[in-house]
């Protein structure tokens, strides 16, 4: 609706952009003339009043154009860095997953620029066509053949450039993912001596992308150059045809300069959308990829509320494959958890354990198979309702860049204080939170980088255990924890057990199997075993003792043994 408000607008500008043409046309043929000073008074007084008219429209057209874009930036960016979260779920790169939002903003830019209101002003050239044309059929018929070649020349600059600017894209987003690896791998580029690799790697792929652009800007350039050298040959030649025919007294002198301003005018809009396709090109591709992310967010139906979960967890016949390469890493997974139960997931490296749970807590999607809470399938549960029933400390711990209390109670702005501390005593991090300088207020920073990897590990505890959820998945928790941290823990894995809930814990190190009382063995992406731990720790001894276990198999038995021992 704006936009058809803002043709009508373009309209009025375009009338009163024939301003000047009627203004010299009248002073050359009416004032000079007469000699009348009057005339010449009230002629240059009504151009002043229509050119300021034309002025306010000109602003109010930016202004609403300006509103327009911010008002698109606030629906779509959110719904964009939505999709964003999302994509690399999928096997995107953080790099394609950000141009969602990099869309927004190319798109609310365009919406303030000359190449929109050069589309707005584009569909009135034929005002300009038609009065050129009532001056004289030949100059309406000049300045049509040149609005004919630069439109030609629009439809070139389309073809020619189309393919470039694809690949132009796609190489700034292998230069920008290789820019983001680097930067999150800083410490280890700095600490082993090989961030000149790096940067020379990024240079490769910078350069990748500069031959590209430097392509696309080429065609461009060159025919918005071929463009404008067009548009000022015509307009002279508009001249001389002109002066031909007042030679031959087919045409007044005033109308000569009237020509030459209306067909200038009639042929800028095309001269500058040639001169803006880069950004009107960049713009429209903008646009199909945001209709896209809004169509995909429409078409999702939000699932009926249910109940919160209290009973059990069940796995059946799952299988899942590693978005973006599609390889299968778990296949077939079956068994079942009830209320105060908790698995220690265990077995050699790249076995899964890690895919399992990915797939528990829905970041993955399923290729087959489901995964039930209390009967209700994962997708039957809306994100939020499902995040409550879930908490999650994942193999590489990244906070938030917020406050312990804001990374503690997941970002809620109406958190309650008494479960926020509640959670970080059932992580036992109260006392460590206390002791940092601003206590439950202290900025962690980004990604929490401040903090030890024992910290992380154990605020990311507090964080998954806040608001008692039913499900609590931990992939290697105590991986960077001393032996307190350990202790803090295994209590957390008892307390949930004992309200009720299920816990998950994919271990490497054994210590936290004291507090599970059922393990689940997984290798080469299938369930191997699963039962109680007695029984199956009990059988894994006694393959030890018979020498039938693989060696990497046994090795990591029998530190698990040793350890409940």
């Amino acid at each position: 609706m704006p936009f058809v408000f803002l043709g009508g607008m373009s309209g009025i500008i375009n009338v009163l952009a024939l301003t000047g043409s009627f203004y010299m046309l009248q002073v050359y043929d009416r004032a000079l003339p007469s000699g009348s000073l009057p005339t010449l008074v009230g002629l240059s007084t009504l151009a002043i009043g229509l050119y300021v008219a034309q002025g306010l429209f000109e602003v109010l057209r930016l202004q609403i154009l300006v509103r327009v874009g911010a008002q698109l930036d606030r629906r779509a960016a959110p719904l964009a860095h939505r999709v964003a979260i999302d994509m690399p779920r999928f096997g995107y790169s953080t790099s394609e997953a950000m141009e969602r939002g990099r869309d927004v903003d190319t798109l609310r830019g365009f919406l303030g620029s000359p190449g929109l209101v050069a589309l707005l002003d584009l569909p009135w050239t034929p005002v300009f066509l038609v009065f050129v044309y009532t001056l004289h059929p030949w100059l309406g018929a000049l300045t049509v053949g040149g609005a004919i070649l630069l439109t030609f020349i629009t439809i070139l600059t389309e073809l020619f450039t189309r393919r470039w600017a694809g690949a132009t894209q796609e190489a700034m987003i292998v230069r920008n993912a290789v820019a983001d690896t680097n930067a999150r791998n800083a410490d280890v580029l700095k600490a082993m001596g090989f961030a000149g690799r790096a940067v020379d790697r990024y240079r490769a792929a910078n350069d990748e992308h500069l031959v590209l652009q430097t392509r696309t800007a080429d065609v461009t350039g060159t025919f918005s150059a071929l463009s404008r050298i067009l548009r000022m040959i015509l307009q002279s030649a508009v001249l001389g045809l002109g002066a031909y025919l007042v030679i031959g007294g087919e045409l007044s002198a005033g109308a000569i300069i009237a020509a030459s301003i209306t067909s200038a005018r009639a042929l800028a809009p095309i001269d500058q959308t040639v001169g803006n396709w880069k950004a009107i090109a960049a713009a429209r591709r903008a646009y199909a990829r945001l209709k896209e992310t809004v169509t995909v967010l429409a078409n999702v139906e939000e699932p009926m509320p249910l109940p919160p979960p209290r009973m059990s967890l069940r796995v059946n016949s799952v299988t899942v494959a590693a978005p973006g390469s599609g390889r299968v890493l778990l296949s077939d997974i079956n068994f079942e958890l009830k209320a105060g139960q908790a698995v220690g997931v265990i077995g050699p490296s790249g076995g899964g354990k890690t895919t399992l749970g990915r797939a528990l807590t829905g970041v993955w999607p399923l290729l087959r198979g489901g995964i039930r809470l209390d009967g209700a399938d994962l997708p039957q549960w809306d994100e939020e309702s499902l995040g409550r029933t879930i908490g999650y400390v994942p193999q590489e711990v990244c906070l938030m860049d917020a406050t312990v209390e804001e990374n503690i109670s997941r970002l809620a702005g109406d958190a309650d204080p008494a479960q926020v501390v509640a959670a970080a005593r059932a992580a036992g991090v109260h006392e460590m939170i206390l002791r940092m300088p601003d206590g439950y207020r202290t900025e962690l920073g980004p990604f929490g980088t401040a903090l030890s990897g024992g910290q992380r590990q154990r605020i990311a505890l507090a964080r998954a255990l806040y608001g008692d959820p039913f499900l609590l998945v931990l992939d290697e928790p105590n991986s960077n924890l001393d032996g307190e941290g350990e202790a803090a823990l295994a209590k957390a894995i008892l307390d949930v057990r004992a309200r009720g809930g299920i816990a998950v814990v994919i271990a490497h190190r054994p210590s936290v199997l004291a507090a599970v009382d059922t393990v689940a063995v997984i290798q080469d992406g299938k369930l191997t075993a699963f039962g109680p731990k007695e029984a199956i720790l009990g059988k894994a001894n006694r393959e030890v003792a018979q020498g039938t276990v693989p060696a990497k198999v046994t090795r990591e038995r029998s530190l698990e043994e040793r350890a409940m021992a």
